[in-house]
């Protein structure tokens, strides 16, 4: 069907017969004078399409072809079929031109194709027969009709003058090297119908984008020279005057302030009239999530200055939502929460989310309940572009085998995209907070002031979308001074890489399919000693997040005796992963885990705990539902044997 509309639209100067086209018209106008029996009774039939050759051109063809696409409908009458095959020649022919064919023809017959009642009529009736629909009503009952279409391609046709026309009163045309790169119409090109008609959308589009944002390119005309087997092309082409942009009009916002609209586009008044910056303007206020829908646009007449007004439409989204949150690990256990939020707070894009979570719902590294109830506030574009303000209020309680906690802390910190792949954060923190660890009770007061930087060659914007290739890095360090009990300062650095690898590259596997992962970890803490830190400052592993197998904070010291933690000022940890898609909607991952803990100044001490596993995916349109079983290769006295994980997203 696209070929054939392609090519009614070229609007070839072609001289053709039309009797075929009159006796159609003439059957149609007789239609109502046709006895109610003979009109009623059905014919059914069966179509096939002689290959060309040509595997495109066939395409084309049988999508042209109402013959083919209506034969398994409701069988029609014999004049209407007739009617149908009359109307199919054009449509074939049309399919022809579209590949430039211009030279070729159509040929249809109908025979008798039998059934199970007698025998099938002999001899054959070409699709132009004025006998047709007369001969087909003797086609015995239960017989189906057998239509045969050949297509003649012919001579293939191609390009011969290219002209462009100035619009009434313009000046000749005249292209620079980039419109003559985007029209990209040459004489000796094949003569297809989308090439010719493609290349005046592409030169308008070229253009625009210099600013000429009244250009316009008509649709060609076309001459057909049978002769030298040639299509001549002509376009009428439009400049209009260079503009830049004019005032933006700004509708439908009922909360958000026009202010942050405005200070958000990524386009100004004044600046150069070109489409591409606009829409990239509108797919940016798009993906702040305020909105349900923006649209731009602007009419055909240019304001008295000269400039060009755009008109913003905006349907705004929902301003509150609640969500649930959920995991489970058998070391961490249960932990289950909702979450409100409240979008566009002050008209600014601003989000405050409110979560309450109840932890350590029966895990091997708890010894009761706890919780964790925080509130988030996001401030975007604070201070410039691309950088967010984040403020957070918590309370919690941890009631882990390596210490008992209930705090409050506060923080407020910065973001900043520096790129699309690098950003950089920020902040201060404080943290009140009472911890018992062995019957000994203490309290903190912790100030710090938090410093990160983070890099994403993954191509992935969903952080629980599985990347495939790249690589991530991160690195942090958090000065820190702890003020109750004699004040003691110091720095705690870690850093973290992965890279993924797609068995692709090496012709293994589809694209996305198998997939190799790689997670390094590094961390060291300055300036004091494991026992003037804080306990929920120390470097621990185990745990998801590190070595699986082994619970939450399994790995490293441990007090004598006890499965009670004691946690250290450096640590290593590293995991491989095979992961593999099965189907379309599940997957698989073998996995080997490692790592260590000391009390030492610097990594790679102490004695290395190895855990492996396997685990299952299921693949969600939010991100892979993950299940992961994994079980200690050394297990150290009074540590578990095997450990279950379950989350969402991978585990890095």
């Amino acid at each position: 069907m696209r070929h054939s509309r392609l090519a009614r639209r070229l609007h070839a100067r072609v001289r053709r017969s039309a009797g075929y086209v009159s006796l159609c018209a003439a059957m149609t106008a007789l239609g109502p004078w046709v006895p109610a029996a003979m009109a009623a009774d059905p014919q059914e039939y069966t179509t096939t399409l002689r290959p060309t050759g040509n595997a495109d051109l066939d395409d084309a063809l049988r999508a042209s072809s109402d013959l083919l696409s209506l034969q398994k409908t409701q069988a029609v009458s014999p004049f209407a079929l007739t009617g149908r095959i009359h109307n199919d020649y054009s449509r074939l022919i049309s399919a022809l031109e579209s590949y430039g064919f211009y030279a070729g023809g159509i040929t249809m017959t109908v025979t008798d194709g039998g059934g199970k009642s007698g025998a099938p009529i002999a001899g054959s009736h070409d699709g132009r027969d004025p006998d047709l629909p007369e001969w087909m009503q003797s086609i015995p009952a239960g017989h189906r009709a057998q239509i045969t279409i050949s297509a003649r391609p012919g001579v293939a046709f191609r390009i011969g003058v290219v002209t462009l026309n100035p619009d009434k009163g313009d000046p000749p045309v005249h292209l620079n090297a980039d419109e003559i790169r985007a029209f990209a119409m040459k004489p000796g090109m094949p003569a297809q119908a989308e090439s010719v008609l493609a290349a005046g959308v592409t030169l308008q589009t070229a253009l625009t984008e210099e600013g000429y944002a009244l250009a316009s390119v008509s649709k060609p005309q076309a001459w057909l020279r049978p002769d030298t087997h040639t299509l001549d092309v002509a376009y009428t082409v439009h400049r209009g005057p260079v503009v830049n942009l004019g005032a933006f009009d700004f509708a439908g916002l009922q909360r958000t302030h026009p202010a942050y609209i405005a200070r958000r586009l990524t386009i100004a008044p004044g600046e150069l009239y070109q489409p591409s910056r606009i829409e990239r303007a509108r797919q940016d206020i798009a993906s702040t999530g305020l909105f349900s829908d923006v649209q731009v646009n602007h009419g055909d007449t240019l304001a008295s200055d000269g400039s060009m007004p755009l008109d913003f439409s905006f349907r705004e989204g929902k301003r509150h939502s609640v969500g649930a949150e959920g995991g489970y690990s058998t070391d961490l256990g249960g932990r289950a929460g909702v979450t409100w939020t409240h979008n566009n707070l002050f008209g600014n894009a601003e989000r405050l989310r409110l979560t309450a979570l109840i932890t350590g719902l029966g895990g091997s590294a708890e010894q009761g309940l706890g919780y964790d109830f925080y509130a988030d506030l996001l401030k975007p574009d604070f201070g410039s572009r691309n950088q967010n303000m984040s403020a957070r209020l918590e309370g919690i309680k941890q009631e882990l085998y390596s210490y008992r906690q209930t705090a409050l802390l506060a923080r407020i910190g910065i973001v900043r995209r520096v790129n699309r792949h690098w950003n950089v954060s920020f902040g201060g923190q404080i943290e009140q907070e009472q911890i018992q660890q062995m019957r000994t009770n203490n309290s903190y007061f912790i100030a710090s002031l938090p410093l990160s930087a983070n890099y994403d060659g993954t191509g992935v914007d969903n952080p629980i979308t599985p990347a495939t290739h790249g690589v991530r890095l991160g690195a942090s360090i958090t000065p820190s001074a702890s003020l109750t009990d004699g004040t003691s300062f110091f720095a705690i650095m870690q850093a973290t890489v992965s890279t993924y690898f797609d068995l692709k590259a090496l012709g293994l596997s589809r694209p996305g399919r198998s997939v190799l992962a790689w997670r390094g970890t590094i961390g060291n803490v300055e300036g004091a000693s494991t026992f003037a830190i804080p306990p929920d400052q120390r470097l621990y592993a185990g745990g998801s997040a590190t070595v699986r197998g082994f619970r939450y904070q399994g790995v490293g010291p441990q007090f004598a005796n006890t499965r009670y933690a004691i946690g250290g000022t450096s640590m290593d940890a590293g995991s491989f992963e095979y992961r593999q898609r099965i189907m379309q909607k599940f997957g698989a991952v073998g996995f080997i885990d490692a790592g260590q803990v000391t009390a030492g100044r610097t990594p790679f001490q102490g004695t290395v705990r190895v855990g492996a596993g396997a685990g299952a995916r299921y693949y969600t349109p939010i991100g892979p539902v993950r299940l992961d079983v994994a079980v200690p290769l050394n297990r150290p006295a009074r540590g578990d044997k095997w450990e279950l994980y379950v989350g969402l997203g991978e585990t890095f």
